[in-house]
């Protein structure tokens, strides 16, 4: 266990170093560590400073009009779906720190509490959530999306071999997933993983993904007041946002990006460029823009030429053009990277992520490497606005992790969320954020800390 300020067994870099060198990347945390949780939340979910255009406006509409779809899948009426794409343009911030996890998961509840925190102080009512799921189950020891710790035991929530874990991705169809904690102690198999099974729902879903959604939905009703309404999207959802884009000849994204502006290729070589810096690692060019999906995983593509192309020799191929690369999403073929969610749903439309150890430097580079791919002259106005946002990425995720507690606990002993949050919420953001684990295990951040200590 780390202590305050100083260096667990297994950390490469103490707490107060993680604390001086984030400061260091985003000076506005100086003000807060010391102040209430509560302080941090509304601030991070308070007024946004953005610059503005024709481009900027048009990718706004499209991802208001992807908030409302998901909102109406989910349960709202037209009125309400309505509200919800209201509110990302009045109030453009977006949770993207949790992967597709169960949101009774240790990481994921309490950044989820920490979000209902920020949102009820200012009186607002959509909890906009996008979870990453082209990951798999496993992400490392036992834990990950397939896994939930019980407080007596670790589940295998939908019951899955490690090898199936291992090589399937949550967004992939062609298995059928439904919950089953299988737990590997017996005493928790009537505890924690009986109550679950009776607040999620017992239907059989296409994609893990799709399970862990209606799974949250079930959660958040039982757990949160009707007052704080959950709106969560993934990768496929981006994937929809992305060929609206690219069915509109008139877009952005579908002039500049592939045809007129060659975009792609520039930013492929602004990502090699930055590799061979001293950022190196933190943009990688493991995928380009697209990962193929088929036979319950997702696979590397490279841009060759005018074609997208399988890096495993599989033959998958589908032309870069708007219209096909439209057309592949539609038909779930491509799934967008990290770099084109931040693309249609931060970086064009002007909206605020908040993520956790490594999204708050790769998000800020991945705004760089796009501006550095823009053309001075066509793309005047939107690198204009783009220059005008502040804050477009905070830390957000893992912010609330208290040492030692308990999600199932919590819930049973309080049905109230925000009450568990408001708790919380008056403790400083130096306590609340524990050990930093995540910064100072991660050798990433190892690095950067030694090269900001030596001013570099």
């Amino acid at each position: 266990m780390a202590v305050k300020g100083g260096r667990s067994d297994d950390a490469l870099v103490s707490a107060s170093q993680v604390r001086r060198a984030l400061t260091l990347l985003m000076p506005e945390l100086s003000d807060f560590w010391t102040r209430p949780l509560i302080d941090y939340a509304h601030a991070v979910y308070g007024e946004i400073e953005r610059g503005g255009c024709a481009v900027r406006n048009d990718a706004m509409g499209r991802l208001q009009q992807l908030v409302a779809c998901v909102a109406l899948q989910s349960g709202a009426d037209h009125e309400q779906a309505n509200d919800a794409a209201k509110q990302i343009a009045e109030l453009p911030v977006i949770q993207s720190g949790p992967h597709c996890f169960l949101m009774i998961d240790p990481d994921a509840f309490y950044t989820h509490l920490f979000s209902a925190l920020g949102l009820s102080s200012h009186r607002r009512r959509w909890h906009i959530y996008f979870g990453c799921s082209t990951v798999k189950f496993i992400e490392r020891g036992r834990k990950g999306p397939g896994f939930l710790a019980t407080g007596a035991g670790t589940a295998n929530i939908f019951g899955l071999s490690r090898k199936r874990m291992g090589s399937t991705n949550l967004c992939a169809t062609g298995n059928s997933f439904s919950f089953r904690f299988e737990c590997n102690d017996p005493v928790a198999e009537t505890g924690a993983a009986a109550l679950l099974k009776d607040a999620l729902p017992s239907a059989a879903f296409p994609t893990a993904a799709d399970a862990i959604i209606a799974g949250n939905k079930a959660l958040w009703q039982r757990t949160f007041p009707p007052l704080l309404q959950l709106v969560q999207f993934d990768d496929r959802d981006v994937g929809d946002l992305v060929a609206e884009h690219f069915e509109d000849h008139d877009s952005w994204l579908s002039r500049r990006f592939i045809r007129q502006g060659n975009v792609a290729q520039k930013l492929l070589h602004a990502i090699e460029h930055l590799n061979n810096g001293p950022w190196a690692g933190w943009v990688r060019r493991t995928t380009d823009f697209f990962w193929g999906l088929g036979q319950g995983r997702i696979f590397p593509l490279r841009l060759d030429g005018n074609v997208l192309v399988s890096v495993n020799g599989s033959g998958f191929s589908v032309p870069f053009d708007p219209q096909h690369v439209a057309q592949a999403l539609r038909e779930r073929r491509l799934v967008p990277n990290l770099l084109m969610m931040a693309i249609v749903t931060s970086i064009l439309p002007g909206v605020r992520l908040l993520g956790g150890s490594r999204q708050v430097i790769y998000l800020p580079l991945m705004r760089q490497i796009f501006t550095k791919a823009l053309d001075p002259d066509h793309d005047h106005a939107l690198l204009t606005a783009i220059r005008g946002d502040r804050q477009a990425s905070m830390w957000g995720h893992r912010v609330l992790k208290p040492l030692h507690a308990d999600p199932l606990c919590e819930t049973e002993k309080s049905r109230h969320g925000l009450a568990i949050a408001a708790a919380y919420g008056q403790q400083p953001l130096e306590l609340t954020a524990g050990d930093l684990s995540f910064f100072t295990g991660d050798p990433f951040w190892a690095h950067l800390c030694d090269e900001l200590s030596r001013e570099r």
